[in-house]
Formats: C-alpha cells, structure tokens, sequence
C-alpha cells in the first residue's frame, strides 16, 4: 500500500471519484469532513458504499475519536460492510487500539464476519499526550497494520498558530512527532505511513515531501486530492534500479549463505543492507 486518499463519508460523488482516483486505499472519514448533523447520513453513505465492492482499493473507515459520542455509532453503522480497516483518529496509547480490537470483535460476531479480519490503522500524534505513548504499540493486537502520524491537529492541541516553515518543511515540535510516529511503526513492526500534504495545488512541494518521507522509511502516505495520488503511487513505489540494486544484494548473500559481509561492485555489505533490499523487493512485489 503506497497511497491512502480521505474521502468524505457523506459524499457519494466523491467517494464514485475516489474509486478512479488509482489510491491503493479509500478512507471514507465519518470524522472532520463531517457535520455533527450529517453523521448519520454519513454512517448510511459510507455503509452503502463498504456494501458496493466496486474498484479494486482497500476501502478503510476513518470513525470519530473514541473520546467523542460519534465512535461506537460509526462502528456499529460500518462494520455489516466489512471495511478492511478503521482508522482511528486522535489515539492517545496502545490502549484506544486495544478497546476498539475488543468493540470490532463483538461486532463482528454480531454480524457474521471472520474474526480478525477488520484492521485497525491509528493516528497516533495528533494529541500532544500521545508523545509520550508511542513505544507502547508492539502487540498490542494483531489488527494494528500501521500507523500514521497527524500534524494540523498536533498544532492546535498545543497552540500553534502554524506547523510549517515558509519553505513549507515542518517546525521542529511536528519533525520530532514524525520522526517519533516513523521509529513507533519500526518498533512494531508495521507500515509507517506519511501525514497529508494539505496545499494540493503544490504537486512541486507534495513530490519533495514525497521523496523525503520515503528516503526515511515511510512506505506511504495519505492524500486529500485525487490530483495528488500519481505523484505519492510513484514516489512510494520502488524504480527499476532501486531494484535492480535490491535483487543484486538478496543473490549476494544467497550466494555465500552464512557470511556476515558481502562485496558488490566495490563496497562491503552486512545484514542491515540484506534486510533493506529484501522490503524493496517487498514493496515492488506490492506495487505490482
């Protein structure tokens, strides 16, 4: 999975749109797009939707926080579609994913599902509590199949009046949650997937956050704008030589089996270097 594109849960014409956007996965979001009024509306549209099947994308469902009166109303509404995934917004700890693996296990039951089968995706930096939780995910439930990081709410939880330098590159209070979210996922064992790139007219500025995002680890990243997906589809998916380089170092230490150090084209090779070309084969078996 490389792209992941929010679209509004009340919305049939754009969810229609996102279906042909080529993301990798659909959020419809029941949270900020949302009106309190329309929660509803937007439970039975996101419904109706899950129910539908059509395109080939990962549909997931981004509910209201746990702390609201919306979430267990959005689960109960969503899970006879039998989404691949919720994203759960606003998660403070380890411990809002483990009471939504619990809610998504009863309904599921309820409605005949295969238990285990619905993931859960958590935002995991956008209240400034949630810093001090992040190594706390490995194990914690094995629905947990990534975790992303959000920065405009960060902000206004702890009163920032902007998260971006005028080169559009982040203060250091949102690199440091970043940073935080990309070695959380590495600790647990899961994706790390990239915040929005709100400016969706900066396809220049979306492409170099892009590139940033995956030179560092992350394997993707959430979109706002079907008009942003083929810049983030391409960015995340490994290039011929990154390939060709991979497969080079994975026949290398096939070769020698046992060795610690290997030496292509001049430079010596050990394991860190086996296991970073074996998740760019990964990736690129993915992306095909």
């Amino acid at each position: 999975m490389r792209s992941m594109l929010f679209v509004p849960g009340d919305s049939e014409k754009k969810l229609a749109k996102g279906i042909e956007s080529g993301a990798d996965a659909i959020i419809a979001d029941l949270e900020d797009s949302v009106a309190a009024d329309r929660k509803p509306e937007a439970r039975r549209v996101t419904l109706d939707y899950l129910k539908a099947r059509s395109g080939r994308q990962l549909r997931f469902v981004r509910i209201n926080p746990l702390s609201t009166p919306y979430a267990i109303d959005d689960l109960a509404a969503i899970v006879a579609g039998a989404p691949d995934g919720i994203v759960l917004p606003k998660c403070a700890s380890a411990e809002d994913v483990r009471a939504v693996d619990h809610y998504l296990s009863a309904l599921e039951a309820r409605e005949g599902l295969k238990p285990g089968e619905i993931r859960i995706l958590p935002i995991v930096t956008e209240v400034a509590s949630a810093m001090f939780t992040l190594g706390g995910y490995a194990g914690v439930s094995p629905r947990l199949c990534g975790m992303m990081w959000g920065c405009e709410d960060l902000a206004a939880d702890v009163g920032a009046t902007v998260n971006r330098n005028s080169d559009k590159t982040y203060l250091p209070p949102f690199q440091l949650a970043r940073s935080l979210c990309l070695y959380a996922a590495a600790a647990a064992g899961v994706a790390a997937i990239d915040t929005v790139f709100t400016d969706f007219r900066d396809m220049a500025g979306l492409e170099r956050e892009s590139q940033a995002a995956e030179r560092v680890g992350f394997t993707a990243k959430a979109a706002i704008h079907p008009a942003q997906i083929e810049i983030i589809n391409r960015t995340f998916t490994p290039d011929a030589q990154a390939v060709a380089w991979a497969k080079k170092v994975v026949e290398a230490f096939a070769a020698s089996p046992g060795v610690g150090v290997v030496g292509i084209e001049g430079k010596m090779l050990d394991r860190p270097h086996l296991r970073a070309a074996e998740r760019v084969l990964a990736r690129a078996g993915a992306s095909a």
